[in-house]
């Protein structure tokens, strides 16, 4: 599917202006569609990171 995506963006023949503006409000629903989910998902992820970095400077310390 990636392949094909790729082949259609880089064939230039009968691509308009009006295709590639839906291309790009395509692409803006997904992103603020997921928004909140990649957020609060980013969020988890930085939490548990820093709090094993702070878990394991506090063991070096004692």
């Amino acid at each position: 599917m990636k392949k094909q995506i790729l082949s259609f963006l880089k064939e230039e023949d009968g691509q308009t202006s009006t295709e590639y503006i839906l291309l790009v409000a395509v692409v803006a629903l997904i992103v603020f569609k997921f928004k909140d989910v990649a957020s609060a998902k980013l969020n988890s992820i930085t939490q548990s990171v820093f709090g094993n970095a702070e878990s394991f400077v506090n063991e070096m310390g004692n």
